[in-house]
């Protein structure tokens, strides 16, 4: 089932930045991209592997704070409802 959330603008431009940069790790990368695509398709969902990516780029304490908004912003997005482990 498809979630009706977007990407913010917010997000959307830190998503950008994060792709901009020649510096950004591939798992950034990957989240960011996610995030930008989904931040006019409200029908669009993460993928696994895309919140696989975003997972271990919000857990890398190297992370910029861009990227880590984009990560947030692709993991809300999953999908899935997320029960009380």
């Amino acid at each position: 089932m498809a979630t009706a959330k977007t990407t913010k603008p917010g997000a959307a431009r830190a998503a950008s930045k994060t792709l901009r940069s020649p510096d950004t790790a591939k798992a950034s990368k990957s989240a960011a991209g996610s995030a930008l695509a989904q931040s006019r398709s409200p029908g669009k969902d993460t993928g696994a592997k895309a919140a696989g990516a975003a997972s271990k780029t919000l857990r890398d304490g190297r992370t910029a704070t861009a990227s880590k908004s984009a990560a947030g912003s692709a993991l809300a997005q999953t999908g899935k409802a997320k029960g009380k482990r």
